[in-house]
């Protein structure tokens, strides 16, 4: 028997995966959204949208680091069902001295992949901060969120 308030706690007060056995396939997606402010001197670098560290082209290696991740989400947080996902999409923007990152994650399967669009992203800031960090240490990770889901029992989308 499952906990009333929270999905991964059972009757006895134990953690445990949810079962999703008679939960129909849908078709699901899921955006999350991360936002790094970096540095003037940093920014400064930016060339044709894209900086260039001593490592390599940094978002570039964050949308593969991102992906990478969101793959294998189903191994990093305890509960998660690992899944095979059907695509990983990855935008990112720049906006004065903040870079906007977004990753949308799908799949046709009986559980969403919310935690699997925000592993991704938040992989993707953590490599842009690796990435520029020789050039200063002076790098925030603001905010990460989901910013939309479909599928399942309900939608979600979060208005700013």
């Amino acid at each position: 028997m499952k906990n009333d308030k929270f999905s991964h706690i059972d009757s006895g007060n134990n953690p445990a995966m949810v079962n999703v056995s008679e939960k129909k396939i849908t078709l699901r997606t899921a955006t999350a959204r991360s936002t790094v402010r970096l540095t003037k001197e940093i920014m400064d670098g930016l060339e044709a949208g894209e900086i260039h560290s001593k490592k390599g082209p940094v978002f570039q290696t964050a949308i593969i680091a991102g992906t990478m991740a969101a793959k294998k989400t189903g191994e990093l947080i305890p509960l998660c069902h690992p899944i095979g996902l059907d695509g990983c999409d990855f935008a990112v923007e720049v906006k004065g001295l903040e870079v906007i990152i977004e990753c949308t994650a799908k799949i046709s399967a009986k559980t969403g992949v919310e935690m699997e669009a925000l592993t991704g992203v938040s992989l993707a800031a953590l490599t842009i901060y690796d990435m520029c960090k020789a050039l200063s240490h002076d790098i925030v990770i603001k905010e990460t969120r989901l910013i939309a889901k479909t599928g399942g029992k309900k939608d979600f989308t979060y208005y700013e």
